[in-house]
């Protein structure tokens, strides 16, 4: 699982700033609560083998209790909750404010591991202004500057320093359950939908105790085949009655789309595809994740809505054009098998073995039908090509000037493995390996 961790601090100390050299990255999920003014962003960060998931916030003002200010805080306080460290940032030219000092006694209270960053210290590493922070009583200041990314590294490692992360990853087992996620965002569905599984197929079911911030795993089993529901919708169990509560977690849905081989990914047919859905089916891609893409309340829109649908999906989630899209109504019960069909052939995709002949012998087959471009001086040549992983299929090609294959040309690759081992509902990865030019580095 990986460790969250909040950033938290007045108004303008750097906190967007460090939040980007963090995530190496200016785009972030964004939870859209309706009126809220300012939201909360969540973030993927990764040092070497060690990922983690950031989260950007407001100022925060604990003691204001109206108006904007009162519900930013209250975003604050919610991404605090859901972290499991937090980093300070204060702002070092601007000195110690009362305002600091409220946020110190706050988060004094909530039992959680907190490193201060004083911000904007280019140049100021051996500053005697850092001495006034040790008044918040939160430790040694970290001097950063987020603007000029120094001390970012050794800031991350030091909130990454109480985490275990496993040495490799486990290897899949050959009968093991088919670990599925529901995704989307709130009130599409998620807990009828999940609710109706559980009383359609008369489960018997339990859950799996985890750490306090676990996502909570329902093991079922249909027609033979063991799964394990992962639950972003809130699942919580009451006696021998599981009831599902539209609990919306932006970080417990990025944690079980981690963990998953399948994602589920729900809309909402009277809402369309909003923002929130392409940048949640964007972090599905990114994490890797086969998905099946689930259109929920069909049968409560008109056929004009329908093709008005269909159209955003074709554009708005034009990256996951290799899910299947299925049409159903959770509520009514309709279009539930082939869902379930659908899920188990994107996870047999995800895990399809891919021998090194075939998939040599479907490359020089490529090649024969269309070589790629020559780049300048240079024409790159693949001579063999290998699986590299599962869940998501990857596939290594080893030659020579590979780093001039253009992104087109991976495509048409990937067009013919996929037509070959029949992937459905999985992204397939194509890496470029150029061997050593033996002849570098001599006269």
């Amino acid at each position: 699982m990986k460790p969250v961790i909040a950033i938290v601090g007045r108004p303008n100390v750097g906190k967007s700033t460090l939040f980007n050299r963090m995530t190496k990255s200016r785009d972030a999920i964004v939870a859209d609560f309706s009126g809220l003014t300012r939201d909360r962003h969540y973030g993927d960060g990764r040092i070497a083998d060690r990922e983690f998931i950031v989260i950007d916030t407001g100022g925060f003002e604990p003691t204001c209790d109206s108006g904007i200010v009162k519900e930013m805080a209250k975003q604050t306080r919610q991404a605090v909750a859901e972290a499991d460290a937090v980093i300070f940032v204060v702002d070092i030219r601007a000195g110690l404010s009362a305002q600091d000092h409220d946020i110190a006694k706050y988060l004094r209270t909530v039992g959680k591991t907190v490193l201060l960053a004083a911000n904007k210290a280019e140049g100021m590493v051996e500053s005697p202004l850092l001495g006034e922070f040790f008044e918040l009583g939160m430790g040694e200041p970290h001097p950063i500057s987020s603007a000029h990314g120094q001390g970012i590294r050794s800031l991350t490692d030091a909130v990454l320093a109480g985490f275990d992360y496993p040495e490799e990853e486990p290897e899949p087992e050959e009968n093991a359950p088919i670990r599925l996620a529901v995704a989307g965002r709130p009130n599409v569905g998620k807990s009828t939908l999940i609710n109706t599984w559980l009383g359609e197929e008369r489960l018997v079911a339990f859950d799996m105790p985890g750490t306090t911030r676990d996502a909570i795993t329902v093991p079922f089993e249909r027609n033979g085949q063991k799964f394990e529901l992962i639950d972003t919708a809130g699942l919580r169990r009451k006696g021998k009655v599981f009831e599902a509560i539209e609990k919306f977690s932006v970080v417990k849905t990025l944690q079980a789309i981690a963990d998953a081989n399948v994602v589920l990914l729900l809309l909402d047919a009277t809402l369309g595809v909003s923002e929130q859905d392409a940048h949640i089916a964007g972090y599905i891609l990114e994490s890797g994740r086969a998905v099946v893409i689930a259109v929920n309340k069909w049968d409560a829109v008109d056929d004009y809505q329908k093709q008005l649908l269909q159209r955003s999906i074709e554009q708005r989630l034009a990256f996951l054009k290799f899910a299947p899209v299925m049409n159903i109504s959770a509520i009514k019960r309709q279009g539930l098998a082939p869902v379930w069909k659908a899920i188990a052939d994107a996870h047999a995709s995800a895990m399809r073995k891919m021998p090194t002949p075939v998939l040599t012998r479907l490359l020089l087959d490529a090649l024969e039908h269309q070589a790629p471009k020559r780049a300048g001086m240079f024409r790159p040549k693949m001579r063999y090509a290998h699986q590299g992983g599962m869940n998501p299929p990857i596939v290594v090609i080893h030659g020579n000037s590979l780093e001039h294959v253009s992104e087109t040309y991976k495509r048409f690759l990937e067009g013919r493995i996929r037509d070959h081992f029949k992937l459905t509902g999985t992204p397939l990865r194509i890496e470029m390996r150029s061997g050593k030019n033996p002849f570098d580095g001599k006269d």
